[in-house]
């Protein structure tokens, strides 16, 4: 059991392991050396064993009306602890969103405060958890009816799952809300190499804990729906994790159907992580995924657009 802490924590060095071998790529190159072979070699087989790190993308789709447009975001509370001085952060956020316009928002680290800035645009909403629950708030806004609401039992933590029914084309389709346990580290690598190795180590493991028990809850609880369903949220964790692979088991990851580049998500100085996610069932064709270079939040948001395929 010793080893899987540090499986997971060798996940997140990843990204940081292809472009090692980026460099070396280029250094054999110049230096005329045959070991450029080798790493080439594994750069190639990388992309296609590990495929979601960096996306090419040679023509650009615009999305049609018809699609649904589904945004996730983690908005760090809408600025409502002044984490910046910028006070006017908030409304940013929500002229944002507004003029994006997605069908769906699932937003984490919510603001009840801002509850009523989207109320005249998104008619259907659910905020979780209740008023005197002491866990972070989310919330789901959508322009199509919500018939069923609900929270998923995250026990010992103040993180929350949450999911909504949604009346889409005469059908419905479940849409998850996820906010995964935090690693909490501090996005800046000079105050991570200044922190003692085993207390960072320490806190790393325990979170990943908490977040693979996390992901086997929304495992299982999708497993009873039998609803088309889309998972949208911040796991705190990257594609590589095996956090990422229990909740995506056989959704698509919008980002590997129709992203481009790296698809960072996080604001870690000098490496791009992808921890925000949108996942959809296979009854529905991804059509689009955007990422969005917006420091709005310690996140950046993503949108995906879904076709809803016919029923045969």
């Amino acid at each position: 059991m010793k080893v899987l802490p540090f499986l997971s924590v060798f996940s997140l060095s990843l990204p940081l392991l292809v472009l090692v071998n980026v460099i070396f790529c280029l250094y054999w190159l110049l230096a005329k050396n045959r070991r450029i072979l080798l790493s080439a070699l594994v750069l190639i087989l990388g992309y296609f064993l590990i495929d979601s790190f960096f996306k090419f993308s040679f023509k650009s789709e615009e999305a049609s009306s018809k699609d649904l447009k589904v945004m996730s975001y983690n908005t760090r509370g809408f600025n409502k602890y002044e984490w910046s001085s910028d006070k006017s952060l908030g409304d940013k956020i929500i002229d944002f969103v507004l003029n994006e316009d997605p069908d769906v928002v699932c937003f984490q680290e919510f603001s009840r405060v801002r509850y009523h800035q989207l109320k005249h645009r998104y008619k259907y909403n659910y905020v979780a958890p209740g008023f005197y629950v002491n866990k972070v708030n989310q919330a789901i806004y959508s322009k199509y009816p919500i018939v069923n609401t609900g929270e998923l039992p995250f026990k010992h933590t103040n993180n929350i799952a949450s999911f909504a029914d949604i009346l889409y084309k005469n059908d419905t389709v479940r849409v998850y809300n996820l906010h995964l346990e935090s690693l909490k580290v501090v996005p800046d690598i000079e105050t991570i190499s200044n922190e003692e190795s085993s207390k960072l180590y320490g806190r790393i493991t325990k979170s990943f804990k908490k977040q693979q028990d996390q992901a086997k809850i929304v495992q299982e609880h999708r497993r009873k729906v039998a609803y088309k369903t889309i998972v949208c949220g911040d796991f705190n964790n990257n594609q590589y994790s095996n956090v990422y692979r229990t909740i995506k088991g056989d959704l698509q990851d919008s980002f590997i159907k129709k992203g481009t580049g790296y698809g960072r998500t996080y604001n870690f100085k000098y490496y791009p992580v992808r921890i925000d996610f949108i996942l959809a069932s296979n009854e529905f064709s991804v059509t689009g995924h955007k990422n969005y270079d917006i420091k709005l939040s310690d996140h950046f948001p993503v949108m995906a657009t879904f076709n809803l395929r016919a029923n045969k």
